[in-house]
């Protein structure tokens, strides 16, 4: 008797299938959760990692009521195509802060994992109003009126604080300045040194982003995407093999 007449035991027999399909499945189980275990760390910590400033952290809560996660990954996958196509392949860093995560499942549009400073505000702009005007074949519906939603910031610091619950390293500092740091961002000429003090000077966009008076759902939302991908410097990062 054969290897193959064997198998077809298991497949006459529903007792004996679902024995061995259950070993199959904890064998496989185990090889992937038992090396956690003796990990020092699963996300191994990368310089230029950063909590999101107020303003960026709102942005990203307009992103998610808006579900642009449903037809926009934030997930590079380490192969070739992906990787040409949008930058180096994403690191467990990056998505540390993020609760939940914004990896996503389907891309009906582009992965936005890169997006940071690979278009101009003005280009993000006419996206929201009219996604058809810059990318003829695009599906998504239009969000100009994201422009016409002003908002202050008064829940910015709630926000925070329940983020810092769940492990984002958000200082008393940070919290006690959310709302100041939160119309910082769009004033160029303001009192941005505290800001690039709290969250580094490098690492943030400070403009006004949808280039209206005061301070929309628009531009919250532009400050998040363009700072998607910009925090790392992979010409300087080296994976850490012990980890």
């Amino acid at each position: 008797m054969s290897i193959l007449d064997k198998h077809g035991i298991l497949e006459r027999n529903a007792t004996l299938l679902l024995i061995f399909s259950f070993l199959v499945v904890t064998i496989g189980g185990l090889v992937q959760i038992v090396p956690l275990f003796y990990l020092e760390n699963t996300i191994e910590d990368v310089e230029g990692m950063r909590p999101y400033t107020p303003l960026e952290l709102t942005g990203r809560e307009v992103y998610i009521r808006e579900g642009c996660y449903v037809c926009h990954s934030q997930m590079i996958r380490p192969m070739r195509d992906e990787v040409e196509r949008y930058g180096h392949y994403s690191l467990a860093a990056e998505s540390q802060y993020d609760h939940p995560f914004q990896w996503g499942s389907k891309r009906t549009g582009p992965d936005l994992a890169r997006v940071g400073g690979r278009y101009s505000d003005e280009w993000h702009v006419d996206h929201l109003r009219d996604p058809q005007s810059v990318v003829p074949e695009s599906v998504m519906p239009k969000y100009g009126f994201l422009e016409a939603k002003l908002i202050e910031g008064e829940h910015v610091q709630d926000l925070m604080e329940t983020h810092r619950f769940v492990g984002v390293p958000y200082t008393e500092e940070m919290i006690d300045n959310a709302q100041a740091d939160f119309s910082a961002q769009i004033d160029p000429f303001g009192d941005v040194d505290g800001l690039f003090e709290r969250y580094g000077e490098d690492s943030v966009n400070v403009r006004n982003f949808d280039g209206q008076p005061g301070i929309s759902e628009a531009d919250a939302l532009i400050a998040y995407l363009q700072m998607l991908g910009t925090l790392v410097d992979f010409s300087t990062f080296e994976p850490d093999a012990s980890r």
